[in-house]
């Protein structure tokens, strides 16, 4: 098995690296279809019925693939030998900055259901300033991997 993981990490980290780019898109443009939904359109109309489909959809059919393979990849990786020293600071906070990540994608799903029940509770503003969180979260997890200055 140790063989068999090292010899196809570099499929692996490349399966790792291209699911997390087309998880961070989803969660760079969810929330700005949010800023839309919440301050466009209303229960009923067509723009709301186009905006609830296209938000669907890239949860269901980009977002949440996305991130069940960056997972399992990064266990898997996790796994191979030699990839990791736990008596280093920065797998630490990459896996802080991945829960986090993961606690904002299903954030963002508890908004998408409630925006398509109609609950416009949540302001345009506030869904701006939530689009900052996968940015800041995405420079802590690529500091942590490449600079490793922890």
């Amino acid at each position: 098995m140790t063989e068999t993981l090292s010899s196809l990490y570099p499929w692996i980290k490349s399966l790792h690296v291209i699911a997390f780019v087309a998880w961070m898109a989803g969660l760079f443009y969810l929330p700005r279809l949010f800023v839309y939904h919440a301050e466009q359109a209303r229960i009923g109309t067509d723009k709301a019925q186009m905006l609830e489909t296209m938000e669907r959809r890239l949860l269901r059919a980009i977002m949440n693939p996305a991130m069940i393979v960056t997972w399992l990849a990064g266990l898997t990786l996790v796994m191979t030998p030699g990839v990791v020293d736990w008596g280093s600071v920065w797998p630490w906070t990459k896996a802080a900055g991945v829960l986090t990540l993961t606690w904002f994608h299903m954030w963002c799903a508890g908004q998408r259901k409630a925006l398509a029940a109609g609950d416009f509770s949540t302001s345009g503003r506030r869904y701006r300033i939530m689009n900052e969180v996968p940015t800041l979260l995405l420079i802590l997890i690529v500091v942590s991997v490449i600079a490793r200055p922890f």
